[in-house]
């Protein structure tokens, strides 16, 4: 099965059983300020886990694009990556843990969907601790099943509960499904330590709110969110423990054997376990047989090759969902993620640009991508001339840079913070590419002196680091509230005094201020900055009411509703009218929170005005 039979065939179970479809959402978060990037399905869909109805109703499925970032330096084994898709299901106060164990149950085990072994399935719940206790419900759900006790495993909260996505929200414990994936018969009792046992989806059962004191409340309606990672679903049913040997990676992973003139062989200790009849088995056979001449890769050569793949995918995303290169923030990412894959490209003797040669096969793949994400389509050529333009930067100092390292790790057993930061202003060498080099040599960084240079300088994103910003939509949503719906009043009153060129490209609010990204060619001026505050505060001195409704997005648009931020939108939509209906000053698109009236607001001033990459402004305000 491949990864589109999957997608499909997940999403129309769920469609049979009254789900509504929704859209992938950006990987951009458009009002969560506490992460750069979605990373799990459920985010995009924290504000209606905590009670807003959603306009589809209580059921709905997705396939939501992901970018994780916290285990980069992972990537290169078999199964991490970068960029994935997850499936998902959601019920948001309707059914729970009974019905939602059964859906599993059957798409795991019915011949119509995934059929898979029941001799070979494993379960485990939730163990309980002082904070909630012990999931009964689950263990005897998968009991009324079938499944056999010895294989459920109770386990702790580490392995067995979800969230929240922030330092608050919603939370609960999850129930998860492994797969036996190894040669001999699956044993009778289910070990969680044996790592055959794979893990393939994921029902959390969100039914706790964690508060900002750390203690935890029962939620008034439970909701079900789950999740099953495509990538590695899809290696399981092809019988692979590698998932780049997947169709997911194949192309790509062949067309830089073409590029590097070598060969990738999947590590040792994960075997290809398909049958020889299986059709990835056999297209892997040809594969072979095209590429006999080419010379075969070390261990570090199959994880540069990796690397390389899982890195150029997810920047392809990025970019399409109006990510650049920059040394701050997502950009920062985008750029770290381009750098080391050229820094992998020449282990493996690539010499010349190739990034944007490996992009075009991940745009054009007809059994992935191609047709399923239209951003991809409509910025294909964004995309190329980005990572064009970037690896050819780059490529100018990778050389020299390399060449600095080298005389430093020659002379010395460790390398100071100052040469560090040096390497990074002089050559563009991201920290953790410095450090990789480093690793390979047995030395260390003295990160301490780094990061207090990085931070007097304000060079680097500080935003890998875990909480960088500590209010968002559930621990301070009183002015995280307000600063959401001025972002709308901005939104306006830029469109009207530079023009209705202005189109919001991202959103990013804390306790402390917004900050708002918006399409412009040149830097806003003092008096346009002026006109501006002027114009909100206006609305807000004018106590014009907020008014909310669902609609068809195609009579939201009529409508005059402003809809830009993301690629698409599901067929009903949520709308946020600010001022008369008929003759309102704001008419968005939007999932909300917002205000009832923007009297509430309080006093609007604009504090900094910025670029924020090419043909982009950002503008820093705050509420008095």
């Amino acid at each position: 099965m491949n990864a589109r039979d999957l997608k499909n065939k997940f999403v129309d179970f769920f469609k049979n059983y009254q789900h509504a479809e929704i859209p992938s959402a950006s990987i951009v978060p458009e009002n969560d300020p506490t992460t750069l990037f979605i990373s799990a399905g459920m985010h995009p869909l924290v504000p209606y886990l905590l009670g807003q109805p959603h306009p589809l109703g209580k059921r709905l499925v997705d396939v939501q694009k992901c970018i994780r970032t916290g285990d980069i330096d992972e990537v290169g084994d078999t199964y991490h990556h970068t960029f994935f898709e997850m499936l998902g299901n959601w019920s948001l106060g309707d059914y729970f843990k009974k019905e939602m164990i059964a859906f599993s149950y059957e798409f795991l085990t019915n011949k119509k969907y995934l059929g898979l072994d029941v001799s070979k399935l494993a379960f485990s719940c939730f163990a309980g601790d002082q904070d909630a206790p012990r999931d009964e419900e689950s263990f005897n759900f998968w009991r009324e099943q079938g499944v056999s006790p010895s294989r459920i495993a109770y386990l702790p909260k580490k392995n067995n509960w979800w969230g929240p996505a922030g330092a608050t929200g919603p939370c609960g414990p999850d129930t998860e499904m492994f797969y036996w994936t190894g040669e001999s018969e699956a044993p009778e009792k289910f070990d969680a330590n044996d790592s055959r046992w794979l893990e393939i989806w994921n029902d959390v059962f969100m039914q706790y709110n964690k508060k900002a004191n750390g203690t935890f409340e029962a939620l008034k309606a439970p909701n079900v969110d789950t999740g099953m990672g495509v990538e590695r679903t899809t290696a399981v049913l092809s019988g692979l423990s590698d998932n780049y040997q997947t169709y997911i990676w194949q192309p790509i992973i062949q067309k830089i054997e073409e590029i590097s003139g070598k060969k990738y062989v999947a590590a040792m200790n994960n075997p290809v376990i398909a049958s020889s009849t299986s059709v990835i088995a056999s297209e892997a056979k040809q594969s072979s047989k095209k590429i006999a001449t080419l010379s075969s890769t070390s261990n570090d050569d199959a994880r540069s090759f990796r690397i390389i793949a899982d890195h150029i995918k997810a920047a392809v995303f990025m970019i399409a969902d109006s990510v650049e290169p920059s040394n701050k923030e997502r950009g920062y990412v985008l750029r770290r993620l381009i750098r080391r894959s050229i820094r992998q490209g020449k282990i493996l003797g690539i010499e010349q640009n190739f990034c944007s040669i490996i992009a075009t096969t991940v745009l054009d793949n007809q059994n992935n991508y191609a047709g399923t994400y239209s951003e991809l389509d409509s910025n294909k050529n964004k995309i190329l001339e980005t990572l064009e333009a970037e690896e050819t930067k780059f490529r100018r100092t990778l050389n020299k840079g390399l060449s600095e390292i080298t005389k430093l790790i020659i002379r010395q057993k460790s390398v100071s913070g100052k040469e560090a930061f040096d390497l990074y202003q002089s050559f563009g060498f991201p920290v953790e590419m410095i450090e990789e080099e480093l690793r390979r040599n047995n030395l260390s960084l003295d990160i301490a002196e780094f990061n207090r240079l990085k931070e007097e300088h304000q060079k680097l994103s500080q935003t890998l680091s875990a909480g960088k910003f500590k209010s968002g939509l559930a621990d301070n949503s009183e002015i995280i509230t307000k600063y959401h719906t001025t972002t709308h009043l901005m939104h306006a009153a830029l469109r009207k005094v530079l023009g209705e060129h202005v189109e919001q490209s991202g959103s990013n609010i804390t306790s402390e201020r917004l900050r708002f990204d918006f399409s412009h060619p040149q830097k806003v001026a003092e008096d346009q900055l002026k006109e501006v505050e002027k114009i909100v505060n206006e609305q807000i001195n004018a106590s014009l009411s907020v008014t909310v409704e669902s609609m068809k997005f195609t009579d939201a648009q009529k409508s005059g509703a402003l809809a830009f931020f993301g690629a698409k939108y599901p067929e009903i939509v949520t709308v946020y009218t600010v001022g008369d209906p008929k003759s309102f000053f704001s008419k968005e698109v939007c999932t909300g929170p917002h205000v009832d009236n923007v009297g509430k607001l309080g006093h609007f001033e604009i504090q900094k005005e910025e670029s924020a990459g090419s043909g982009k402004r950002r503008i820093y305000a705050i509420l008095k």
